[in-house]
């Protein structure tokens, strides 16, 4: 059953990640990005070296708060930044973002977690990792948090076909990302799984596929749609000058977000539609930079074709839901 208010113009036709934090909280929450100092085993050697190709120097956090602050301190810089645009917000996530945020001793884990769960107006804790850094002990650890804090954990899939795996230098199987989800949802622990649309070699029906496979596989409740962004100093800026990688076009891209939205059911959250990347290392595509004006075409191409999110629910065997 469709619960989008279709007659409000202004009305968003998917599950947005602001809505369900209102809805849950019961007011405005944001969220403050931060760099918990740790690594990841793509680059320090234990799976792989130079991490995946398209990650930057900073892991992918690129507007994370700085690792030479002490957590708390970041988190309060965040937070007084974030109060520039919602000042009256009283409640915040603190959100472990660059790198891989459980690769390390359970005793480091707790150690900077805690250290920003018990700082004034945090409610909870979104962590940013890999599926192959989760083994029993700190998905116990989750666990325990779980019962306690509001907690999601985001997982970087990207995509769900090997040979793209292989090209961007994952580092790990589709399988091993269907186990852990297994595993934290054993315990009822939102996950968040990040697909890439735009990644080398690969066309619509190959990125729509993703997507459908992890929505039929695995039991996530969040879901970040990213667009690839090229930047300078990564590994992926010689599939470029290769010709290996293509850009899509910005129109291209908002008709296949759609065609992904359609399919997502309608309990699951959207945490995200499209990427930002710092202006002064970003290749392309240029249009992104522009990301209101994308996520507008989003909102209007939906109102054009008189779809919403979950109309084909790929879960229910794309049957249409008015």
């Amino acid at each position: 059953m469709n619960v989008f208010n279709l007659e409000d113009p202004n009305a968003k036709r998917y599950h947005t990640w602001n809505q369900h934090l209102k809805d849950h909280f019961g007011e405005k929450v944001f969220k403050v990005a931060l760099d918990g100092g740790f690594s990841c085993p793509n680059r320090d050697g234990r799976t792989g070296g130079g991490g995946c190709t398209f990650c930057s120097e900073s892991g992918s956090g690129d507007f994370a708060q700085s690792a030479l602050d002490p957590l708390p301190l970041q988190l309060r810089k965040g937070i007084a930044q974030q109060h520039k645009k919602w000042p009256q917000a009283k409640k915040y996530l603190a959100y472990f973002q660059n790198f891989t945020n459980t690769y390390a001793p359970v005793d480091v884990l707790r150690s900077r977690y805690e250290q920003v769960l018990n700082e004034p107006g945090v409610v909870g804790l979104m962590i940013g990792t890999r599926a192959d850094c989760l083994p029993p002990e700190t998905i116990a650890y989750l666990a325990e948090l779980n019962q306690s804090h509001y907690l999601w954990v985001e997982l970087g899939l990207q995509t769900i076909h090997e040979s793209t795996s292989r090209l961007i230098n994952r580092g790990h199987t589709y399988e091993a990302y269907l186990k852990a989800v297994e595993a934290l949802r054993q315990h009822d622990i939102q996950i968040c799984t990040h697909l890439i649309n735009g990644l080398p070699g690969e066309d619509h029906a190959m990125m729509m596929e993703s997507l459908k496979r992890v929505l039929l596989d695995s039991d996530i409740q969040g879901i970040k749609l990213h667009l690839l962004h090229l930047m300078e100093n990564t590994a992926m800026v010689k599939d470029y000058e290769a010709g290996r990688l293509r850009f899509l076009e910005k129109d291209d891209y908002v008709s296949l977000i759609c065609d992904q939205l359609e399919i997502i059911p309608q309990e699951i959250v959207i945490h995200r539609l499209t990427g930002d990347a710092p202006r002064k290392s970003l290749i392309g595509p240029k249009w992104s930079l522009k990301k209101w004006e994308v996520l507008n075409s989003i909102d209007d191409e939906l109102k054009r074709r008189g779809t919403y999110q979950g109309i084909y629910d790929i879960r229910r065997r794309g049957e249409r839901h008015d």
